[in-house]
């Protein structure tokens, strides 16, 4: 290999292994950054693997070095020393079998814990998988949104999960193990954060074209941030005083938007999308395709094919005063 190619390789390889730190010390969402019960337990076996993985690499390497230079002292061939077969015996046989039992052991106890947590949960919610964004039903609360999960810090939160379409996979990799949502049967899991803060979650499924940019968002609360959050939700949306969102609820209800969504307290109730009733106060739009700001809401009502192209939702065509009260409506809705 020439020097300059030797070069490229090498430069390649700083690079992949620059990125693999950035994403490390970054703030994606990572199984080994638990913030709940559930993924500290799958961190601190993912944390035993690799260190006894590394030890094992050690003492090959420490092995095979110590047999080359050995080798090349005698100058040749030597006798089998009298430990080889004791080393080959502890090393290759029994070592790994004790390993391999505490693995075998220490998972089944932590899909155990997982699978059948002790004791109720606080809060019972159903997730259903659509292609592609999330439904969020409160049942006791009779509260429905989309995408945004609210759940309270230091509870444990049971999560019943379908999908209404193909498979799909809810995973939280800061909270808990990923279940798989399977069209007319109900999975059910169990996530609990210990601190509050919003934490990413994705479908780990392949589900078709946006599989990637099927995300939603985690809120862990205080138990009181969280009941304030519930009293809102089982309200109809205020009405708006701003007369630019009072004629944007006109347009709403006049549009093929009220075909597809509900909203609360109007006679918009569509139920092919998302409803919409607290629309405002969520983080993305699209399930996580792009934050929630008004540039990118007109960018989605005009044309979200250009943003998440195969979603359900056609373009709308609006004169610039309508779409832009329209926005002003939406945004309103908390």
């Amino acid at each position: 290999m020439c020097a300059r190619a030797r070069g490229r390789l090498c430069r390649s390889a700083g690079v992949g292994i620059a990125a693999l730190l950035a994403a490390a010390c970054g703030n994606s969402p990572s199984t080994l950054k638990p913030r709940g019960p559930g993924a500290d337990r799958i961190a601190s076996l993912w944390w035993f693997m690799f260190v006894v993985s590394t030890v094992v690499v050690l003492v090959v390497g420490a092995l095979l070095l110590y047999a080359v230079v050995k080798r090349r002292r005698r100058g040749g061939p030597s006798d089998e020393p009298r430990w080889a077969h004791g080393m080959m015996f502890g090393g290759g046989v029994a070592f790994p079998i004790v390993i391999l039992t505490v693995l075998w052991v220490w998972t089944l106890r932590d899909m155990a814990a997982l699978s059948q947590p002790a004791g109720p949960a606080a809060v019972t919610i159903d997730v259903v998988g659509h292609q592609w964004w999330w439904e969020v039903r409160y049942q006791q609360e009779r509260i429905i949104t989309a995408n945004d999960i609210h759940i309270p810090v230091g509870q444990r939160v049971e999560i019943r999960l379908t999908t209404k379409d193909v498979l799909h996979s809810f995973w939280v990799p800061q909270l808990t193990a990923k279940t798989d949502m399977i069209a007319g049967r109900t999975n059910t899991m169990t996530v609990q954060a210990d601190h509050p803060g919003v934490y990413r979650g994705q479908c780990a499924e392949f589900c078709g074209l946006q599989h990637a940019q099927m995300i939603f968002y985690v809120v862990a609360q205080t138990p009181a941030d969280y009941q304030s959050w519930v009293a809102r939700e089982t309200e109809p949306p205020a009405a708006s005083t701003d007369q630019t969102a009072v004629q944007g609820r006109q347009v709403f209800e006049a549009s093929p938007c009220a075909a597809c969504h509900t909203v609360r307290g109007t006679s918009a109730q569509g139920t092919l999308g998302p409803d919409l009733s607290d629309f405002g106060a969520r983080l993305s739009i699209g399930a996580g395709a792009v934050p929630n700001t008004r540039g990118n809401l007109g960018g989605w009502i005009v044309d979200s094919q250009s943003i998440k192209p195969g979603n359900l939702m056609p373009p709308i065509q609006l004169d610039p005063d309508q779409l832009q009260a329209l926005i002003s409506y939406l945004e309103s809705l908390r």
